[in-house]
């Protein structure tokens, strides 16, 4: 193998593996972040509002 090939591979490897890594955990986190969205907008924890009855005319 050529000494530039060998020389360009190690450079690339650690920040490819970085990347990978990163965004794995960025998806991790994005998930937890879903679910605890979810969570807040549940139906059984928001306040019941008024429902807005329209008069008749006539």
């Amino acid at each position: 193998m050529d000494p530039l090939t060998k020389l360009v591979l190690s450079a690339t490897t650690l920040p490819v593996l970085s990347a990978l890594g990163l965004a794995r955990c960025l998806g991790q986190r994005s998930e937890a972040l879903g679910k605890l969205s979810e969570e807040v907008f549940r139906g059984d924890r928001l306040p019941v509002l008024p429902f807005p009855v329209e008069e008749e005319a006539g």
